[in-house]
């Protein structure tokens, strides 16, 4: 890319007084650093160039008065453009500008535009009118300048709708979300109670089946035994040695 330093050399030798022209120089970009360096230079011509862009950093240069950007290729403005608070004179002739940024409404001390020749939005385009003579020049600059304050309200009013409508949905969501944590609470404390009435009925269970247990060894120690007949108990069969013993007293006289 051609830069002012590498065909017009430094550029503190095109100063003169507080003027810097830097016009049919073929630049394609502009040296904002070295401009940056040079607040004297309140007037500033890069008119007759290939510029298509302004970086961002150009709006930092808040020192500028005057400003001759006619016969580039610039598309759009940065849209802090705004930002150069102490521009007067701003000409815009002959590029291919659409529209405006909004910041543009911040240029309270311009006094002077051109915007001939741009390929301007129709509304804006009307509100410009021509730039023929300092006059209409001046009434350009002021009738634009009104136009963007009243586009800036109307993107400040938007934005705001905006604003609200997002405030509503979010509180809608976060009604939405403590009714859902509310059912979700209740429903956590009905599955809790639910489960303490069911481990309670388990409970009772297990100590009324325990008492159960304990009653009946007693129910049968109170009572006296009983055959499956319900008859009184047999004795024991009487013993069976009574025939060896007669056996063995004849053995004893047969001895004797």
């Amino acid at each position: 890319m051609t830069k002012a330093g590498s065909k017009g050399g430094n550029l503190r030798d095109k100063l003169d007084g507080n003027e810097l022209d830097l016009s049919l120089n073929d630049l394609n970009e502009v040296p904002v650093k070295e401009l940056a360096a040079l607040p004297k230079a309140t007037v500033l011509d890069l008119s007759c160039n290939k510029l298509t862009s302004l970086p961002a950093d150009f709006c930092g240069l808040t020192h500028l008065v005057k400003l001759d950007l006619s016969k580039n290729k610039l598309q759009q403005l940065p849209a802090d453009f705004g930002r150069l608070v102490n521009l007067q004179h701003l000409d815009l002739l002959n590029n291919r500008l659409v529209t405006l940024p909004v910041s543009f409404a911040q240029l309270k001390s311009l006094k002077w535009l051109d915007l001939k020749d741009n390929p301007l939005d129709p509304a804006l385009a009307k509100v410009a009118g021509d730039c023929l003579d300092e006059k209409q020049c001046k009434q350009c600059a002021n009738k634009v300048l009104q136009h963007m304050k009243a586009v800036q309200a109307d993107q400040e009013r938007e934005r705001q709708r905006r604003l609200e409508v997002e405030r509503e949905a979010e509180k809608k969501r976060e009604a939405k979300q403590r009714a859902k944590e509310a059912q979700e609470r209740e429903l956590r404390k009905r599955e809790k109670a639910e489960e303490k009435e069911r481990r309670r009925k388990e409970y009772d269970a297990l100590k009324a089946a325990k008492r159960e247990q304990e009653k009946k060894p007693k129910k049968e120690t109170n009572q006296a035994p009983k055959s499956k007949s319900g008859s009184r108990p047999r004795k024991p069969p009487p013993r069976r040695h009574g025939r060896s013993w007669a056996v063995l007293k004849l053995l004893l006289l047969l001895l004797l």
